[in-house]
Parts: C-alpha cells; structure tokens; sequence
C-alpha cells in the first residue's frame, strides 16, 4: 500500500475492507511522506520493519516479484505516476479515484493495463453495495421499463466546518483541477451509468465555489444519456448539515427506484397504480431479483452492512479478477477513463458559461 497512513481517512477503510474476507494480507508499504509517521504506521500494522520503505519507488523496486498487487491511497496528484510505476513493474494496481488529473493520463494508464495484461481496479464504492447491484438488475429485467430520467445526489456539509484532512482537496497542486466534482461527482457519475446501462453522452454544467474561493465545491449538473434519458446530479461540499446524502431516483416508463445510501439496506420500487415495494438486503426473495446481491451480502437480513462492506466488495472482485485475470463487476479502468471525461467536460462546459458539452 502507498499512502493512508494511521489518522487518513481513507486509508483505514481499505485496510477493514482487505482484512474483512480475508482474501489478501498487507505486507509492505510506504504509507507517508512523513518519517515518523511513515514507521509508525507500519509499527501500528505490525508489519515488518524492513518492508516499510521511505518512498514509493524503492517500494515497487524491491516488492515487484514479492506481492500481488498495489494499493494506491495517496493524494491525487501522484496516483498517475505510482500507478504507472506499478503496472510498469508488472503489477496489478488498485487506484482511489480520481485514476489521474487528465482524461489523457487516464487513457495512458488503460493502454498501459491492457498492454502489460494488468488489472486495473478503481474503488466507486457505492456500486458495491448489495442494493445498487440489485437496482442495476431490476433496470436491466425490464420491471420499471424503459429509464427516462435520473435524479441523484451526493450532497456533503464537511466544508461548512473545520477539518484538516480536507484542506488539500482545494489546492489545484494536490488535487488537480477540480475539488467535488472530482472527488465526490466521479461517484454519483459511475452510479448513474451503473444502475442505468446507459451512457452519458453531453452534459451541462454550473460549478461554483462558495466556502472556499478557490476550486469548486458545488456543481449542478444536467445530462443526457444513451436512448433519450435525462440525468440531473447535485453535488456538494457546501450542503451544511449534510453528512453523507448519496441519494439515487431512476424514474422509468412503468415505475421508478429509490435508494439512500443513508439507509443502504432498503430499496424501494414505485408504480403509477399498485403499492409500492420496499426490498430489503438478503431477505428470501431478492435471490429471484438479483444473484449478485445476495452473494455481496454478507450478514442475515435486519443486520445492517454500510461503507466498509461495499469497499469489501470492490476488493473481492479485484483480487478475483487478479487471480482469474478476468474483471467481473469491477469498476476498472474504463470507469477511471470515464469519470475523467466527465470531470474535464464539467469543467469546460461550466467555463464557456454552461452550455452543453460533449464526454
């Protein structure tokens, strides 16, 4: 693993997640820039000492032929350097997002994966829950017909108070271009085309910067997929009083599906003219709906799974596709190349004054 040393964020979650099913084991790492804290991480992961390296490179130099993948959980202005070190090295790569700062570093890295014949994972954490797997195969059975518009949201208030793990998120050297748009859209975006099947096709797009004066950390943004359909996202750092408000509305020709993440283990279905339904995680009859969300479920209905079992779910396709070398319901590179275009479309469209922009 590089980055996500103790005290990060993210970098714990993986951690819970690698060690939940007990399909691969942490071995070695350079987890800060930071001496100190580098070792002390390592020390806190009771790794060996003379597998926790001061810099990435010496990493990747000296474990190459020893490990099985890489785990990149730094900043993103290196994840395009460390995860072409790596697959040049002849390693699998799991890349938080964004996979790059550019549509074209994203494309390097996909051409990269497919000439070295390496698996590129890129963990959208939310289409690992049970739920939306199952909302994905009500979609694609037909049951709410054909999908004419998406509403979604990923609504946040963590600007609205002080955190200092949030600071580089707004600085364009560390974070690139874009703050939420890149950071938390990428996710609503991959939803979007998860649940429906469909591609995006243009967009329209108003960004706006209200807490922080600097990169975006409010967008609204309208889109017109494959077949006709609308999609309309909100997203936000500056929703104050929102914690985590990932909310999903697929509205289709005969019913409509709603899903909060807030609440991830209960998705309802809407009809014109009969009563809804409300599916809840693993009961008797979703095994009829969808398979894959049964087998991603992990606990006996009523005992709730969040976060952490949806990130465990990316992995175990991961190191199943590492071990099969066949990706199967992964979110890989084409998704990391995917959400970059939707990124750097956003940003073109909202700097020619929001006018319709093509992915």
């Amino acid at each position: 693993m590089v980055g996500g040393a103790e005290g990060s964020f993210i970098g714990p979650i993986h951690r819970m997640a690698i060690r939940l099913d007990d399909l691969a084991d942490l071995v070695a790492g350079n987890f800060s820039r930071n001496a100190r804290r580098n070792a002390a991480s390592g020390a806190a992961m009771r790794l060996d000492p003379a597998r926790v390296y001061g810099d990435w490179r010496r990493l990747i130099d000296a474990e190459a032929d020893k490990i099985d993948f890489l785990v990149v959980c730094t900043t993103n202005e290196t994840h395009f350097e460390i995860a072409k070190a790596a697959l040049e090295a002849g390693l699998d790569v799991l890349c938080e997002k964004p996979l790059s700062l550019t549509v074209a570093e994203a494309e390097t890295l996909e051409r990269l994966a497919r000439r070295k014949r390496r698996i590129i994972g890129i963990p959208f954490t939310y289409v690992g829950y049970p739920m939306i797997k199952l909302a994905r195969d009500i979609v694609a059975r037909g049951e709410i017909g054909k999908v004419d518009k998406v509403v979604m949201e990923y609504l946040q208030g963590s600007f609205r108070k002080a955190d200092r793990r949030n600071s580089w998120k707004m600085d364009p050297r560390i974070a690139g271009p874009s703050c939420v748009v890149a950071d938390i859209g990428v996710h609503a975006f991959t939803m979007i085309e998860y649940v429906t099947g469909l591609d995006v096709k243009s967009l329209l797009a108003d960004l706006s910067s209200f807490a922080s004066g600097g990169l975006d950390d409010d967008a609204s943004v309208i889109m017109r997929l494959d077949g006709g359909a609308r999609a309309m996202l909100a997203t936000s750092k500056i929703a104050t009083g929102e914690e985590n408000g990932v909310r999903l509305r697929v509205y289709g020709a005969k019913g409509s599906i709603h899903w909060d993440q807030e609440s991830p283990n209960y998705l309802t279905v809407k009809y014109p003219a009969r009563p809804d339904s409300v599916f809840r995680r693993k009961a008797p009859y979703i095994g009829e709906w969808s398979p894959v969300s049964v087998a991603s479920s992990r606990f006996p209905a009523g005992h709730h799974e969040g976060f952490v079992e949806a990130l465990a779910n990316i992995y175990d396709a991961f190191v199943s596709a590492v071990l099969t070398r066949r990706a199967e319901d992964l979110p890989s590179a084409r998704e990391g190349v995917r959400s970059m275009k939707f990124v750097e479309a956003c940003l073109a469209s909202s700097k020619a004054g929001a006018i319709w922009t093509k992915i």
